[in-house]
């Protein structure tokens, strides 16, 4: 009777693991999530809005991996519009499938549920996902998402104490729909309401400027401690200069690269950077201090309330933080104090990675470049009556499918293959425009920002160097300026107005992978465009098929069938988790009866 039980247990588990043919139980460990994307008011400014919220919670909460990871994480979409999450500086190798934008990623529409898998390869470091569609991530719906090292790689610093997450992002009381609308109608959308910290307002450090009863972020930390701050700006579209009074801080890492460790008193991070530093808390306990995240390179009297303030309490702190905040950097004598300090951040090419080899052992230096591109932005244009942000003269429009779901269906029309490398003067036009990278091509990519904004440039997919910046027109000529030996290797680098970045990519991943401005309001408005790569003799080893589980839309919509969403019952993670115990019971019955 037990045998037969046994058996019958065994084979219902195999059942389960064939459910799900493209999950695997041997190799590399899981991690599971299951999140519920949904509605809640909240007041982080002292005005009650409807904010995003991951689980309940606003921001979400993180995602904690490990190199090679494979991580299963189940959205649902509570939402009353569709909804696709995003995780800008996850290198999903060869699964570009699973990049949650319009370009890869048919939309979760409301009140159905869907599946990401994939694995974090050769990655260490912080980051952070959010919503990508219709304006969303200005709501929330955003977290932390945080790739440990293996046990037996080193990190190039003694084991901090502790690790503290802080999410940092300018903030205004409308919702997303409102701003979103705000945009459609042609207009700016204006001075932000203010900065959170952790989805947090100011502390009143000013009764003129901070209304009494808004809700800070407090910080708990014990005296002669150092911990490791993963600072993460979630935002909109403003700069931010981060600072803790009186401590200095030393920066360790940047988008899961490790940097030459050099001490700050305040920094400048700019939308969808990621930082971290450590923090000793060397200081007396006769007050509390300030952690402040300010609006930066603005009029200082007008955006003066667009200021975030936490408190660093010690836990031995005699009373609250009293007085001014420390003093915001002053470039008035120092035109290019923010670019030198953005200059001066390096890779650390002695650490290892997310391998037991130095970062540095690839030499990127003396590689041959096989293309350059010259990706210009400019003030906003009008196109068809409307204001729209361009690249090279081209607003992208998104596409009514994933654009490799197009490929292999033979959908015609879908997209254009023809983005140009250079931004030559032609009339200003929206379309579906991609570029044609070579798979295993050493690009070159130059952003040239001609519009009046700090703007910061992400690529997904990938990790680039970079290599230089300057202001004024980038030409050949500045190459010999360029940085060839430790130049930091990141996935989103500001560019200054009227200024230059270049980076070196090699494109050894193969997918259609986004390039865009991480400013919400540029990248809606169409500064955005995809690159399309492709390797030629895909022999089913360098690209991944479409998951199980891929989802339909456009001309492809009639190839979906009926997600079945249900408030209840298992999810998907716990059914896999079920598997694989199952199927550790199964080895073990069939063990224990071949003995």
């Amino acid at each position: 009777m037990a045998s037969s039980m046994s058996l019958t247990a065994s084979l219902f588990c195999l059942i389960s693991v064939a459910i799900f043919p493209s999950f695997s139980f041997a190799g590399d460990p899981y991690v599971f999530y299951d999140f519920r994307i949904s509605y809640i008011t909240a007041s982080p400014l002292g005005v009650p809005q409807r904010v995003i919220a991951v689980n309940g919670k606003f921001p979400g909460p993180f995602i904690n991996a490990t190199t090679n990871n494979n991580v299963v994480v189940n959205v649902w979409n509570d939402l009353d519009e569709d909804l696709l999450l995003t995780w800008p500086g996850i290198q999903m190798r060869r699964n570009s499938w699973q990049d949650g934008l319009l370009g890869t990623n048919c939309p979760i529409p409301p009140r159905w549920n869907w599946t990401y898998q994939f694995q974090v390869k050769d990655q260490i470091g912080s980051f952070f996902y959010f919503p990508s569609l219709n304006f969303q991530r200005a709501s929330g719906g955003f977290g932390p998402f945080i790739l440990n090292n293996r046990e037996i790689i080193p990190i190039p610093f003694a084991q901090p104490d502790g690790d503290i997450i802080l999410l940092i992002g300018d903030w205004y009381t409308q919702n997303h729909t409102a701003l979103k609308a705000t945009l459609d109608a042609g207009k700016d959308l204006g001075i932000p309401d203010g900065v959170l910290i952790n989805g947090k307002g100011p502390y009143q450090y000013n009764s003129t400027l901070v209304p009494a009863g808004i809700e800070y972020e407090s910080v708990p930390v014990h005296p002669g401690k150092t911990y490791r701050l993963r600072v993460h700006h979630v935002g909109i579209s403003t700069s931010l200069n981060f600072r803790i009074q009186n401590h200095n801080m030393l920066l360790v890492e940047t988008d899961g690269h490790y940097t030459v460790q050099q001490n700050f008193t305040d920094f400048d991070i700019h939308v969808g950077q990621s930082y971290s530093f450590l923090v000793t808390m060397d200081q007396n306990a006769s007050t509390d201090y300030y952690i402040v995240a300010s609006a930066r390179f603005v009029n200082g009297s007008t955006w003066e309330r667009v200021t975030g303030v936490a408190i660093l309490h010690y836990s031995n702190s005699k009373g609250p933080a009293t007085g001014p905040l420390p003093d915001p950097p002053n470039d008035i004598y120092d035109k290019e104090r923010s670019m030198n300090q953005a200059r001066s951040v390096r890779q650390n090419v002695t650490a290892s990675g997310a391998r037991p080899n130095p970062q540095g052992s690839f030499h990127y230096g003396q590689i041959s470049v096989t293309k350059t591109f010259v990706l210009k932005s400019a003030p906003l244009v009008t196109i068809s009556g409307s204001p729209r942000a361009t690249l090279n003269g081209i607003s992208f429009v998104n596409p009514d499918m994933p654009i490799r779901l197009a490929d292999q269906n033979s959908v015609k029309g879908a997209y254009k293959l023809d983005f140009p490398d250079r931004p030559f003067n032609r009339t200003p036009h929206a379309d579906r425009s991609v570029l044609n990278a070579t798979y295993k091509g050493f690009i070159e990519v130059i952003f040239q920002n001609n519009d009046i904004t700090v703007q910061s440039f992400h690529v997904n997919g990938y990790s680039f160097f970079v290599t230089g910046m300057g202001y004024g027109d980038w030409s050949e000529d500045k190459r010999g300026s360029y940085n060839k030996w430790d130049a930091i290797s990141r996935c989103t680098i500001q560019v200054y107005p009227g200024a230059w970045t270049a980076i070196l990519v090699s494109l050894d991943n193969v997918g259609t992978w986004n390039i865009r401005t991480e400013n919400l309001d540029r990248w809606y408005l169409g500064q955005e465009t995809y690159m399309k790569i492709i390797n030629p003799e895909e022999n089913g080893e360098t690209e991944m098929p479409p998951p199980p589980n891929v989802l339909y839309c456009g001309a492809l919509q009639s190839l979906q069938t009926q997600h079945r969403y249900s408030s209840g019952g298992p999810t998907l993670s716990g059914t896999l988790k079920f598997g694989n115990v199952c199927l550790m019971a199964l080895l073990g019955f069939i063990l224990y009866f071949n003995y």
